[in-house]
């Protein structure tokens, strides 16, 4: 029973630090804008890097990849 007249003051002089802080983060503008953030990846306006071209591949190693492709399953539909 003793160990109560500790928590109690003690539990509540962390709820009134954290009622501080949430007070302290509203008169500083923390919550104006919580729309922007949000968006600023889909509006990055910077390009892309370009990947190089791929190295020709020589005219026997496409034969022989075309012929040892696995016929059991039909090519899927490009919507």
């Amino acid at each position: 029973m003793s160990v109560m007249y500790l928590l109690i003051p003690l539990s509540i002089m962390i709820a009134a630090g954290f009622l501080y802080a949430f007070f302290w983060a509203v008169r500083s503008g923390q919550f104006e804008d919580t729309t922007t953030p949000s968006l600023r990846p889909l509006l990055d306006d910077t390009p892309a890097p370009r990947r190089p071209a791929p190295a020709s591949v020589p005219a026997a190693s496409v034969h022989s990849a075309a012929t040892t492709r696995s016929t059991s399953s039909p090519p899927s539909a490009i919507p």
